[in-house]
């Protein structure tokens, strides 16, 4: 009948799709899915990360094979409900077979499609490898004390916290360490980042009070704007949380890290203030908390109780701490002016 529809293409009636073509027609001039033959990629020949999206990173092979695909696969305008399905086959440390099926729908129609690509990795050397190599660092940080040497124990505790940060924090190609070793007093390091330089900063105080310090130094001009490195050095107090500190001739417990100072607790009677770092200048450690005993109570009255010495093994009375509640079985005590005293904060419990 005049005026009826037909395919375009080879004049067959209906059905037809929407650019009027028929089935075969439909068939015959849709590429439903490409993807390359070969795909090309590079990983650092040093550290073995990838360059994705113009970042390296570390990934699992199929998990980056997945995302090569996903780069480099295309399916027609139209299509709907696609599904792809990938498999991994590695031939060498450089190359990979991925066998590849997409099916999925086009104008009511289903569609397949089946692909081999060769999957193959080239050498390359990362910003950071490069950076390393050229004794790159944009920062210094230096781990010192108060008017004495670190021992060897606080070395390990300060640097164990930067290994803490390092697993915590978002992968950053940038938070390396270019060199580090003693020095007089301490402890020294280069790193290719000031943001991580100043983290760990903050983490030493919070965690082992004491104060920073940072200098800037101008070492160049790029593209127009300066270049500094920084040099951040971080204090350590001679003192610790839980130490006996004797200040302005009275004993006090180091309870908290501030800003500006410790938080002190007073041993004879309910007392708390606050002192700066400047104050504790002028303090002396009496007694150190790695030093102090938790003991059992064998006998107590309303002010003192009975414990062991734990040098002799003698029974010695210890006048008990103000927040003592009567419920505890065990004191710290600490040896101090030739007498054990009993701390108070302790909660009767190991």
């Amino acid at each position: 009948m005049d005026g009826a529809a037909f395919c375009i293409a080879c004049g067959s009636p209906p059905p037809l799709t929407s650019e009027r073509l028929c089935e075969d027609c439909l068939r015959a001039r849709t590429v439903f899915s490409k993807v390359p033959e070969r795909i090309q990629q590079h990983r650092c020949a040093k550290c073995g990360m990838h360059e994705v999206e113009k970042r390296w990173v570390t990934i699992e092979d199929e998990e980056l094979a997945e995302l090569r695909l996903r780069e480099n696969l295309g399916v027609t305008d139209g299509a709907s409900n696609v599904a792809i399905d990938m498999a991994y086959q590695p031939i060498d440390e450089r190359t990979a077979r991925l066998h590849v099926n997409v099916e999925g729908e086009l104008e009511g129609y289903q569609f397949s499609g089946q692909h081999e690509v060769l999957l193959q990795t080239s050498n390359a050397v990362c910003p950071t490898c490069t950076r390393k190599a050229g004794a790159y660092f944009e920062a210094t940080m230096q781990l010192r004390s108060a008017g004495r040497r670190l021992s060897e124990d606080e070395l390990k505790d300060l640097r164990g916290t930067l290994n803490e940060l390092l697993n915590e924090l978002e992968s950053d190609p940038m938070f390396f360490i270019t060199k580090e070793g003693p020095v007089t007093g301490g402890w020294d390091l280069q790193l290719g980042s000031k943001a991580l330089a100043r983290t760990w900063a903050r983490r030493l105080v919070r965690r082992f009070g004491g104060t920073t310090k940072e200098t800037s130094t101008l070492v160049g001009i790029r593209d127009g704007a300066e270049v500094t490195r920084l040099t951040l050095s971080y204090r350590k107090p001679a003192y610790g949380l839980g130490d006996v500190i004797r200040l302005k001739r009275e004993n006090w417990l180091v309870s908290a890290w501030q800003k500006d100072g410790p938080t002190l607790r007073r041993l004879d009677r309910n007392e708390r203030t606050g002192a700066t770092w400047r104050d504790m200048e002028k303090a002396s450690v009496v007694s150190r908390f790695t030093d102090q005993i938790v003991v059992d109570v064998l006998n107590r009255d309303s002010s003192g109780a009975e414990v062991m010495d734990p040098t002799d093994y003698r029974v010695v009375t210890v006048a008990l701490p103000y927040d003592d509640d009567g419920s505890g079985t065990n004191l710290r005590i600490a040896f101090i002016d030739d007498l054990w005293m009993a701390l108070p904060g302790h909660t009767g419990e190991e």
